[in-house]
Formats: C-alpha cells, sequence, structure tokens
C-alpha cells in the first residue's frame, strides 16, 4: 500500500479517534487502522509490512466497559502504548474524562517524539469553537476559556484567541434570531457541470441527469409543501440553497423553485436568503436576474484558486476568465453581498500562487471570503491521485494561511465563523472572514448547531436542536437518500422521517 504506517487497536471504538491524532502528527504517509475482526489480508499485510504503532487498552470485557459501570468516554483505566519499538504506559488514574485523561497523555508523547506541537492540540472534531461558544454562555471569562484551551486541550495561543473572538462574534450575531422557537431552511440541488478532484460532496454531472432535473425540483417542492405546513408556527430565520451548484438550474427552473418557497412560507423574519452560485461557469446573467427578482441577499461565486493551471489539474471547468466576466454583471444587477470561497492546499500551490489568488481577490473585492484548508477525502478523485504521487504536492503551510489571513485583513473582513475536517492538509482549519453586518449566518447556524435546520433534497441532513429552557438538551437527525432517482421514487419516505423527527 506504499507508505502506508499501521495502528493495531484492540477496541475498535478507541481507535478512531487515537487514528485521528497520528494522522495529524504524520502527515506523509498513509494510515491503515488494525483491529479485531480486520480481515485476515489487512492482518497481514500489516504484519508483513510492520506495526508503527499498537494500543492495548486495559478493560474487562469486549465492549470497552471497565466493569465499574462507567461507560468508555468517562473511563479512566491504563492503556499500554508502542510506538516505533518504543515501550509507553498510561497509568489512568488522572479522574480526567477518557478523551481529555489519555488523548492529552498521547498529545504529549507525540509531541516529544516528533519534536512538533500541532496548532489544533488534541482536538480533532470539526467543531472547536463550539468550546468557546459553550463556555461563553455559561458565563465563564474570556481568561477562563483561553485557559481551558490551553490546558485541557494543548492548542497555541494563537488558536485559543481565535475561537474565543469568533464564538463571541457568533453570539453577538445570533442574538438575534429565534433560536429556540425558530428554525433555518436548506435546499439542496445536488448537480454540477464536473465533478472536482477534491469533491467528496453529493453532486451529479447536470449533463447527464437534466431529463431528471425537473423531476427532481417537484420532489423538492413536495418536500417543502410539507415543511411549509408543519412548521407554519415557527419564525423560519435563513434559507440556504446549496449544492452541488444551484446555478446548474435553467433560469426558469430557479424561478419555479424560489416562487414555490416565497408562496410556501412566511419570508417576513428571514434575516438572510443565500444561493450558492459558486462555479462561474454555471452562472449567466439570466439566472443571476432570477435571484436578484426574487429578493436573495446574498451569493457565492467561488474561484477557490486564480491560477488557471490549478483549476485545469483539478476538473474544475470554470475558468479565471469565466468569473472575471461574471463578477461585474453581480454588482451591476446590485448584489451587495457577495462570497468567494478559495482552497488552500491544492497540488502545486505555493507561495507564489497563493499570493497571487489573493492579490486577484483584493483587487475584486468580495463581501465575504471563506478561506478552505484542503480536505482529502477517501470519497474523492484526490485521495487515489495522493496515493500514487505522495502528499509532497500538497503545500499548504503557516505561510500561506499568512498571505490569505493578511489578504483578508486589508479588505476590511473580519473572521466570524471556523469548523475543522478531518485529513486537512497542514492540520489548520476554514475560516469565514466577512465585512461587518454581511456575515453568513446560516454557516454561524450549521457549526454551532443552536438552532433547528430542516433540509430539504438528496443527500441533505436534517438536525433537530431540543431545548431544556434555555439550554440544549439534544441534538437529533435524519438524512434523505443520496441517489437523485431513488429520492424522487422514495419522498413519501423522505417526509415521512421529517415527520417523525418532528413528532412532539
Amino acid at each position: 500500500m506504499g507508505n502506508t504506517k499501521y495502528l493495531k487497536i484492540n477496541h475498535e471504538k478507541f481507535g478512531y479517534d487515537v487514528l485521528a491524532m497520528f494522522q495529524s502528527f504524520y502527515t506523509d504517509c498513509s494510515w491503515q487502522l488494525i483491529f479485531p475482526g480486520c480481515r485476515e489480508n489487512i492482518i497481514a499485510e500489516a504484519e508483513s509490512t510492520g506495526i508503527f504503532c499498537e494500543l492495548e487498552f486495559m478493560v474487562d470485557s469486549n465492549d470497552g466497559s471497565t466493569g465499574t459501570g462507567k461507560n468508555d468516554y468517562d473511563a479512566d483505566f491504563p492503556v499500554k502504548v508502542r510506538i516505533d519499538n518504543e515501550e509507553l504506559f498510561y497509568k489512568g488514574g488522572e479522574g480526567k474524562a477518557f478523551k481529555e485523561g489519555f488523548g492529552g497523555w498521547l498529545y504529549d508523547e507525540l509531541k516529544r517524539i516528533t519534536g512538533r506541537g500541532l496548532p489544533w492540540g488534541t482536538l480533532n472534531g470539526v467543531r472547536p469553537t463550539k468550546l468557546a461558544y459553550q463556555r461563553l454562555e455559561q458565563g465563564l471569562s474570556h481568561d477562563e476559556i483561553l485557559n481551558y484551551y490551553l490546558t485541557e486541550r494543548k492548542t497555541s495561543v494563537e488558536k485559543a484567541e481565535l475561537a474565543i473572538e469568533i464564538a463571541s462574534r457568533e453570539r453577538e450575531i445570533l442574538s438575534k434570531l429565534h433560536m429556540k422557537d425558530g428554525y433555518s431552511l436548506y435546499i439542496g440541488i445536488p448537480f454540477c457541470p464536473t465533478t472536482c478532484l477534491y469533491c467528496s460532496f453529493t453532486s451529479y454531472p447536470i449533463a447527464q441527469f437534466r431529463k431528471q432535473v425537473d423531476s427532481y425540483i417537484d420532489a423538492v417542492i413536495k418536500e417543502l409543501e410539507y415543511v411549509a405546513e408543519n412548521m407554519k408556527d415557527k419564525p423560519l430565520d435563513t434559507v440556504y440553497i446549496g449544492g452541488g451548484t444551484p446555478t446548474t438550474l435553467e433560469p426558469d427552473q430557479l424561478d419555479r423553485l424560489i416562487s414555490r418557497v416565497e408562496a410556501l412560507f412566511d419570508m417576513k423574519n428571514v434575516a438572510e436568503f443565500t444561493v450558492e452560485a459558486g462555479r462561474a461557469d454555471s452562472i449567466t446573467a439570466d439566472k443571476l436576474k432570477v435571484l436578484k427578482e426574487h429578493n436573495v441577499t446574498r451569493i457565492s461565486i467561488n474561484p477557490q484558486t486564480f491560477n488557471q493551471e490549478t483549476l485545469d489539474f483539478i476538473g474544475r471547468k470554470a475558468t479565471v476568465q469565466q468569473l472575471l466576466d461574471i463578477w461585474p454583471v453581480a454588482r451591476e444587477l446590485g448584489f451587495d453581498n457577495i462570497n468567494m470561497d478559495i482552497i488552500l492546499g491544492l497540488p502545486d500551490e505555493d507561495e507564489i500562487k497563493v499570493n497571487h489568488t489573493i492579490e486577484m481577490i483584493k483587487e475584486l473585492k468580495p463581501d465575504s471570503l471563506t478561506v478552505h484548508s484542503l480536505a482529502i477525502k477517501r470519497a474523492s478523485k484526490l485521495s487515489q491521485w495522493i496515493i500514487q504521487n505522495g502528499k509532497s504536492t500538497l503545500k499548504n503551510t503557516d505561510s500561506t494561511m499568512d498571505i490569505a489571513f493578511a489578504g483578508a485583513k486589508e479588505l476590511g473582513l473580519e473572521p466570524y465563523y471556523l469548523y475543522r475536517q478531518k485529513n486537512m492538509s497542514g492540520n489548520f482549519e476554514n475560516v469565514g472572514f466577512a465585512e461587518p453586518g454581511k456575515y453568513g449566518i446560516y454557516n454561524i447556524l450549521i457549526m454551532e448547531e443552536v438552532q433547528s435546520i430542516v433540509a430539504c433534497g438528496a443527500g441533505t441532513v436534517t438536525k433537530r436542536v431540543f431545548y431544556n429552557g434555555d439550554n440544549i438538551d439534544r441534538l437529533e437527525r435524519c438524512e434523505n437518500v443520496k441517489d437523485v432517482a431513488l429520492y424522487i421514487e422514495k419522498i413519501d419516505e423522505m417526509i415521512q422521517r421529517k415527520r417523525t423527527l418532528f413528532a412532539d
């Protein structure tokens, strides 16, 4: 399997958190987790190659319990560890939850062995700002939250301060919404002109699915009709049409879909109506006119990079020139809240190329800028390409991040939301920057999980937030099937899933 390291563990349920930490420290290789029940050929491959790390959790049963009635993440049990032939032993007994106790210990050992730390410390989850958000809600001070990040999660000062700054801004923005008794609406359009090399989202080539698009819209409208009736007594705060690429729809299809949204839902409380226009090769003046006529307040026109050779390589057929041509059209039509997405860490994108992208962005002056660190998804074509060519071509560094952050600052944009993904290039993060008052509110809601979001369309996930007084009690989800034809066929089942989730 090429440059692969093997991690052997005696309890599968503990493995993926541990694996994420090893992947963060050892980024120049791929990893294979070995656990009881693995296929024999994988075990044989590992044993013949050599197991880099082996962990034995000293528990009393196969389900990971300690025999004390504690669950696996509360238990404070010892662990035998061998890393590259070095024997280590975690004694337990710290009185901390397992993730913080053992996780902190393992982080310190890997930091010692590799000679470097991680900017986000032991945090492997996608929502590092959520910890700050929750503690601000509890009334903790800035210094108390900072101390928690530094001592318990072992982050850098810079990342801790960034998380606290963003969480503070998020709370101010969300204070104007109906968090407990309201909701937001997501509509998924799972079609794209082509599939980019890095993409793993639910998307289908529009050329092959053109004949199914109208039937798909019919099914989405049927789902929306149920949602509108079921949520009619609740205020709607934001609407987001995403994808895929929503502007793969023809102007009349966009008009039909959005007209039904406006007819079905009370829009008077909507603070933000976003359509992710996305790729410039899918955007036309006629489509933008439809969005403007329907009072869409925010759109995205996403270059990802302004280096044409990179766009060609990753299979993104939208050209730099197409974006430069459509940008002034959007401005002339009156769109005053336009977001751009860029991705750092694309193959062979060094500081010079990133600087070129940022200089182009500064000339165009978007109202918000989302800086993504490339996340290598198993389902993407890029994952297979990396196996063949190695990770050395992915060049996201502190320097490239600094270039992007400095560009956002020069534009007067401030950070307002942040999230992370597994297998991110450089172990960094995605940060949204915006002019004051032009934040992407839906982006904050999807990250902080403090308001119910009802999602319609193939491959979408609805999240219901249950409150107990002023506190969040729990979060429950239901998913729609990803396949377009199956979604159309089973639309009544998708509606029933929502009916069950929102049954009081």
